[in-house]
């Protein structure tokens, strides 16, 4: 059974999916927007950490124990509990 519908009820079908489809929009566009501003920020703050390499050198005594001499130290600074000389000295003032 096939009624017919009334002109005035097709046209505020047509208004109403009109006004969806305008909000819709809106929120596709907000939520671009948000993505490529989010998107702006992570890489703000990624951008502001200094990711250099440094060289750390690592020695192992004869019992396996291994001393880490840190950046730019050499071996002779370091003495077998891996404590850096100077630094024992300001340890004992």
């Amino acid at each position: 059974m096939e009624k017919d519908v009334p002109y005035i009820v097709y046209e505020s079908e047509a208004a109403r999916h009109e006004r969806t489809v305008k909000r819709l929009l809106a929120a596709l566009i907000i939520t671009i927007l948000l993505m490529v501003g989010t998107n702006m920020a992570w890489l703000y703050v990624f951008n502001q950490y200094d990711f250099s390499s440094e060289e750390i050198t690592m020695e192992t005594n004869d019992d396996g124990n291994n001393n880490m001499l840190g950046v730019g130290a050499s071996a002779n600074e370091v003495n077998n509990n891996g404590i850096k000389d100077n630094d024992k000295e300001k340890d004992s003032d």
